[in-house]
């Protein structure tokens, strides 16, 4: 499973939504989703946007995690 970071990483830069959504050109709303997950793709040109924005790595945002792993 895919974990979105956005809303850590946008704390640790202080930087709002609204900010944020001038400066990459999505809409509040669709940042929203991001920020929140309920989103299943995201546009290489908008992730690109986002970590330029944010001065971050896809890395930093996205996180995998082995929802089959045993624990």
């Amino acid at each position: 499973m895919i974990i979105l970071r956005l809303d850590r990483v946008m704390a640790d830069r202080k930087i709002s939504l609204n900010e944020l959504s001038d400066k990459v050109g999505v809409s509040n709303v669709n940042l929203s989703k991001l920020k929140t997950g309920k989103v299943s793709a995201v546009r290489f040109s908008t992730l690109n946007a986002i970590c330029k924005a944010l001065r971050c790595q896809p890395g930093d945002i996205l996180e995998f995690i082995d929802d089959d792993a045993e624990t």
